[in-house]
């Protein structure tokens, strides 16, 4: 198998549907695609209803294309990442494991076009967050619920409005930001750096004002990542936490107990948002991203140096922060629901509190005059009265 004949499949799988995020290639399984998070099959001539383990090792081998770390990689650890540029269509995202002795493959479509804020329909708090000039902005959420490409918006917004230096650390490289106002260097992990840890250390010495770290993976690059933000850079990165509250208590918990008091300090004084995203079914088809946007303000430094208690929840000072451009998800999935985006139960099951979520979406239906209750065929009892009540006690006590 040959370059032309990798792209022939890979662009038939990509034209066979629409909207298309991910190809899934694995063993006992024809071709996939994902498409508006659904798996489904492609129908590739000549039909191949099940791969075989050599044809899936073939199309792996092809992808890696003679990368000797690739290879030692993937034979040591099992898994290993790199990227695809099929021409004039679309880059790739590639990553290959081996699940129970055979080879398996994902590739994320990568968008050749930067989004923008606006196409994204981001929350405003994003124009906020272009604004910062120091500290640590997080986004979080599920792998494929788009924290690579809210980032890449937000450095785009970036990119127009500031005449600076902008190093990003990725694996791999994901979208490809021309120099406009700013200058950037995007470095891949692999072939540029070994570790997020080592090409964060060297960012330092490479006088940038922003630095985009692709995920804060272990205790290292968080620590390396608090002392660049403690020294005037702001630092953006994701992590896989599904909630503010969570992100939070994740990267204290990368650090021994004696050191818990410290890193609340360090957090404090350089965490500016935490982002967090959840991709919800979208009426008619497709996708529709739900943010939980949490800023910091005085109520929110406190819970991070103290902790969370009853009453001072990062729930709760999110829910009133909204004059401060914050947002819970239960907030953002009622405002879906009342767009008509999402359905009633999509709304339920993704919500975080579903006791207000339950009672939004009732008082939604109320305003637009739809029943709020299954409840029917309730009335009075006309032939119900109070001596007839009376009557019946002293029937009673008498027995």
């Amino acid at each position: 198998m040959k370059k032309p004949e990798i792209d022939y499949i890979l662009t038939t799988m990509l034209e066979t549907h629409g909207n298309v995020s991910d190809l899934n290639i694995t063993v006992d399984k024809p071709l996939q695609v994902e498409s508006s998070g659904q798996l489904i099959a492609v129908p590739l001539q000549p039909l191949l209803e099940k791969l075989t383990p050599f044809q899936t090792e073939i199309f792996a081998l092809n992808l890696i294309n003679q990368d000797r770390r690739l290879c030692e990689t993937l034979i040591r650890e099992g898994s290993c990442d790199s990227s695809y540029y099929l021409t004039g269509k679309a880059r790739f995202r590639v990553n290959i494991f081996s699940q129970r002795g055979y080879y398996s493959i994902v590739m994320r479509k990568l968008e050749t076009r930067i989004p923008t804020i606006e196409d994204l329909k981001l929350p405003p708090a994003f124009h906020k967050m272009a604004e910062e000039k120091n500290g640590i902005i997080l986004v979080t959420g599920a792998t494929g619920s788009g924290k690579s490409t809210s980032l890449a918006a937000l450095l785009d917004k970036v990119n127009n409005a500031k005449s600076i230096h902008v190093v990003t650390l990725e694996d791999p490289v994901e979208f490809v930001h021309p120099h406009k106002k700013a200058t950037f260097n995007q470095r891949e992990l692999g072939n540029d750096f070994d570790t997020f840890a080592t090409g964060l250390r060297a960012a330092l010495r490479q006088a940038p004002k922003v630095i985009l770290v692709g995920e804060m993976r272990d205790r290292e690059t968080v620590e390396i990542g608090l002392s660049a933000a403690e020294t005037g850079h702001l630092v953006m990165s994701t992590l896989h936490t599904v909630d503010a509250g969570q992100t939070i208590n994740r990267i204290i918990g990368m650090f021994d107990k004696d050191e818990e008091k410290q890193i609340r300090i360090r957090l404090t004084d350089t965490v500016r948002w935490i982002v967090c995203q959840r991709l919800l079914p979208k009426v008619g088809g497709g996708r529709v991203a739900a943010f939980e946007v949490m800023g910091t303000n005085l109520r929110i430094k406190d819970t991070i140096l103290n902790g969370e208690s009853e009453g001072k929840t990062f729930y709760e000072i999110i829910d009133a922060g909204e004059a401060f451009g914050m947002m819970t998800f239960d907030r953002c999935i009622l405002n879906l629901y009342k767009d008509g985006l999402i359905t009633e139960e999509t709304a339920m099951a993704y919500s975080s509190r579903k006791a207000i979520v339950g009672r939004g979406i009732d008082q939604i239906k109320a305003l637009k005059g739809e029943k709020t209750t299954s409840i029917e065929g309730l009335s009075l009892d006309e032939e119900y009265t109070k001596e007839s009540e009376f009557d019946a006690f002293r029937g009673k006590k008498k027995k």
